[in-house]
């Protein structure tokens, strides 16, 4: 008869909830992986052909991982690049062989091309690069003479030997990180660490701009078309467009002591969202082309109003001449009264010597700051004139008196060339409209000097900077990426277009 404990409940008695008794159970060895020896991982692919076929699975890597540390969960980052290269060298080739043996064939008759052996290419992926064995046919004998004897059936494929994605990506990080910068941090993060160099990634992207580049179209002196007829029936636009344009300086490459200038734009619509502007001028063979295609872009109408704000810069001025009907050049407040300033410091350092004199200047100063404002320009000119008269006039031992002179007759320079240039301001600005290139002084400190100038000290040729400020402008306004889903559609499909998006928003 077995022994009850005590505790045990009585046959037929009902009892309540009752503690768990404690088992004591043998010690056994750990099972593979858990304190023992390390598990093996093994990682097979099996591809699916079109037709259905189903492949074998095979071994593609092997890790062994051990199970003592919180290091040691999950996969490393050496692992995981070995096994996205490993896979995705299987998936390229599966997919260059079954490419190059549909096309075996003669594309004109169906007869069967002779082979020529084949050659070493490497196509350069997101997730490392892979060696094909390009092959080369001979021409078919229905084909003319003409052209080439041989064919590589992979080239046509694989013609830039660079995936996509991986151009689209060196690109993008090339206009936001010095090269090298640039080519560390995919290698850190991609196993591509074999061809990702400064060098490397440079060349890729300058390719994406000169290709952008080829399809800008051919420049012209005037692109207003059309009559003012036409114009009027043309359909209400939302909003006037607002664009500031202002230059920047960067060292040349090729002569060490001088630097070559940028000019650099923000085109802010109403109703659309801002597009940047970048070029070398002086490189530059198309700049009315360029300006004209991102105010196009944003839905520009030949009866919508357009404002275009700058420093007066003879070059600048220039570029906007004869873009759109409607558009307007305004000389930014901004640097009329920056000038002022500067003028107005030297006046105060002649109260070192002559205190009568000094006054009279400021004074003469704030009365031609008034005017100015007010959109007075008849008795601005006026008060320019006999304010530069005074300050050649001035004989006292002021150490910057040269300089003075200097700065009061270039400021009677651009405010003589620039007359037609000159507005209310104040009635614009009471309008709730835009009167200064703020705009355009924060776009060349956030195209030019943080990558150009001051956190990422840069000597260029023209070349580079005109090409490198294409894929900057375009991934500074997230228009990048959907240039790259023209040109390639099937990334239109990426699930990381909408993170994309939003990174650019």
């Amino acid at each position: 008869m077995p022994r009850m404990d005590q505790n045990s409940p009585k046959p037929g008695c009902r009892t309540g909830p009752q503690l768990p008794t404690p088992v004591f159970v043998e010690s056994s060895p750990a099972p593979p992986g858990i304190g023992g020896r390390p598990m093996r991982v093994s990682i097979l692919l099996q591809i699916t052909g079109d037709d259905g076929a189903i492949g074998p699975a095979e071994e593609v890597t092997t890790f062994e991982k051990a199970n003592e540390r919180p290091e040691d969960l999950g996969l490393s980052i050496a692992e995981g690049k070995a096994m996205l290269a490993a896979v995705q060298a299987r998936t390229v080739l599966v997919q260059a062989t079954t490419w190059s043996q549909r096309r075996r064939c003669c594309p004109a008759c169906g007869a069967r091309r002779r082979s020529k052996g084949s050659y070493p290419l490497v196509f350069r992926t997101l997730y490392g690069d892979v060696e094909l064995d390009s092959p080369r046919l001979h021409r078919c004998p229905c084909q003319t003479t003409d052209g080439p004897a041989t064919v590589s059936p992979l080239c046509d494929l694989i013609s830039s030997h660079v995936a996509p994605e991986r151009l689209y990506l060196e690109a993008r990080w090339v206009s936001l990180l010095p090269y090298a910068a640039a080519a560390g941090l995919l290698a850190d993060v991609l196993p591509i660490a074999s061809g990702a160099n400064r060098t490397t990634v440079r060349e890729h992207a300058l390719r994406v701009a000169e290709r952008a580049e080829a399809e800008l179209g051919e420049e012209r002196p005037c692109f207003i078309d059309g009559c003012p007829a036409e114009w009027e029936a043309l359909p209400i636009p939302e909003g006037r467009i607002v664009a500031a344009l202002d230059g920047g300086y960067v060292r040349n490459w090729d002569d060490r002591k001088s630097n070559f200038e940028l000019i650099v734009g923000r085109s802010v619509p109403e109703d659309r969202a801002p597009r940047y502007l970048g070029l070398v001028h002086g490189y530059d063979r198309k700049p009315k082309r360029r300006l004209f295609e991102v105010l196009k872009s944003q839905g520009l109408q030949a009866n919508q109003d357009v404002t275009f704000l700058t420093d007066g810069g003879e070059e600048v001025r220039a570029l906007t001449e004869l873009v759109t009907p409607e558009a307007e050049h305004v000389l930014d407040w901004f640097h009329i009264t920056m000038r002022l300033t500067v003028l107005s410091q030297y006046a105060r350092g002649v109260a070192h010597h002559d205190k009568a004199k000094s006054a009279r200047l400021l004074a003469a100063l704030d009365s031609i700051k008034w005017l100015l404002w007010h959109g007075n320009q008849y008795r601005a000119g006026e008060e320019i004139a006999f304010f530069e008269d005074d300050v050649d006039d001035l004989e006292v031992s002021y150490p910057n008196l040269g300089k003075f002179k200097r700065a009061a007759h270039e400021f009677a320079v651009t405010i003589a060339s620039n007359a037609g240039s000159l507005i209310n301001y104040g009635e614009r600005f009471r309008s709730g409209e835009r009167i200064s290139s703020c705009l355009a002084e924060s776009t060349v400190n956030t195209v030019i000097s943080k990558r150009f100038a001051k956190r990422q000290q840069t000597q260029g040729t023209k070349r580079g900077a005109h090409l490198l400020l294409q894929t900057r402008t375009r991934t500074l306004d997230g228009t990048l990426r959907p240039l790259f889903e023209r040109w390639y559609p099937g990334l239109a499909n990426d699930n990381g277009n909408e993170a994309a998006q939003a990174d650019a928003a």
